[in-house]
């Protein structure tokens, strides 16, 4: 099942991981940072497509970002 929790922690430390902010990754999605900010705080969760596309923006697996997986790596 679906944990926006998860996701939300797992958001959040992608993003300072890599130092960038709510604004830019909204930005390259086509998304608002209100969006992003929803999501990190567990308000809301992500669309499939959104989902799909963080994962390909901080190259991690789908399994691992909703919290399918501990492991980060893609396949």
């Amino acid at each position: 099942m679906f944990s926006k929790n998860i996701f939300s922690e797992r958001l959040l430390a992608l993003r300072k991981k890599n130092n960038i902010s709510q604004t830019t990754i909204a930005n390259e999605l086509g998304i608002t940072y209100f969006q992003i900010s929803k999501m990190e705080n567990a308000i809301r969760g992500p669309s499939i497509e959104v989902a799909y596309a963080l994962a390909d923006y901080f190259d991690v697996s789908l399994d691992y970002l909703v919290g399918r997986s501990d492991d980060p790596a893609r396949r």
